[in-house]
């Protein structure tokens, strides 16, 4: 388990989410949508943060996500083990096992996780496993084959937070990994590379290829610091073009690590709307395509 910062200095403050949320305001959410990322973070007097993380957010907590599923109409939630609380996911377990039919998580773990730990992660519904070089606190690709075969071993897929400027050097390997596997944010890159961008061009034949993308955080690529991130919609366009079958979404709630604009889950999804406007394929990414990822019922 990584350490507790113990530095006099703290990484920059950043800003909750709104604290009122509303739904989409250009479609109307499908019954079963999936809103595959978000954290839960607790204080650290009871969840130390780490040494080294890139930022100090504030408390996050698992009934506040599930007012914000609520009130936006979504049905089920994916929360993923925040970089600033390191290997240590007692709040990430907590938070699934008082709501195991509306929640899934992915970890955040070390290889010499025990395993009597690794069963009780995947007891209370982890399902996968999140490898992050883009913000301290995660875990980096320097054993990736070996995170494959734990993962393998487990019954879980892999996410990847990267830029997609790294992809084009590791897509030989993640072409070889024997589970499935998910890039963050688009690849998590700014627009103003433009859509040939040759890392965004290898995250592109990925997709095309199976692995599965997240279309989220258009906050982190746009360079146009607020809503409606226009900008983003060729991106997102191109890679559900790729493969509609592989792409999911996500709020990416509580927006950490954003200092420019607090904005509202109702506005990433009235961007939805943009990135996907064929209703039938945009539900199948809200529904159909998380649901079979994740292991949620159909609804």
């Amino acid at each position: 388990m990584q350490t507790p910062d113990s530095s006099p200095s703290e990484p920059r403050a950043c800003p909750g989410p709104q604290p009122s949320q509303r739904s989409a305001t250009r479609f109307t959410v499908p019954r079963g949508a999936v809103d595959t990322h978000a954290h839960v973070i607790g204080l650290p007097s009871d969840y130390p943060f780490v040494a080294g993380r890139s930022y100090t957010p504030p408390e996050a907590t698992a009934a506040s996500y599930l007012s914000m599923l609520d009130a936006t109409g979504m049905t089920y939630g994916v929360l993923t083990q925040v970089s600033v609380h390191g290997t240590d996911n007692r709040l990430l377990v907590d938070a699934l096992t008082a709501n195991r039919q509306r929640l899934r998580g992915i970890a955040v773990i070390g290889l010499d996780c025990p395993e009597k730990e690794k069963a009780a992660l995947k007891e209370a519904g982890v399902v996968g496993l999140r490898l992050n070089v883009l913000y301290g606190g995660g875990m980096g690709f320097a054993q990736l084959e070996d995170y494959a075969s734990l993962c393998r071993e487990m019954g879980w897929h892999l996410q990847f937070l990267i830029d997609a400027k790294d992809i084009p050097a590791l897509a030989s390997r993640f072409a070889k990994l024997p589970v499935p596997f998910l890039v963050d944010h688009m690849g998590h890159f700014p627009t103003s590379r433009g859509i040939n961008d040759p890392g965004f061009d290898a995250l592109v034949g990925l997709v095309r290829d199976g692995a599965w993308v997240r279309l989220s955080g258009a906050y982190r690529t746009s360079i146009q610091g607020g809503p409606p991130y226009s900008d983003t919609i060729p991106f997102a366009q191109k890679l559900v073009a790729a493969n509609p079958d592989r792409c999911i979404w996500g709020s990416d709630w509580p927006h950490v690590a954003n200092w420019d604009v607090m904005m509202g889950v109702s506005d990433l999804l009235d961007l939805l709307a943009e990135w996907v406007p064929d209703e039938t394929t945009r539900n199948r990414i809200l529904t159909n395509n998380p649901q079979k990822l994740f292991g949620f019922p159909a609804v």
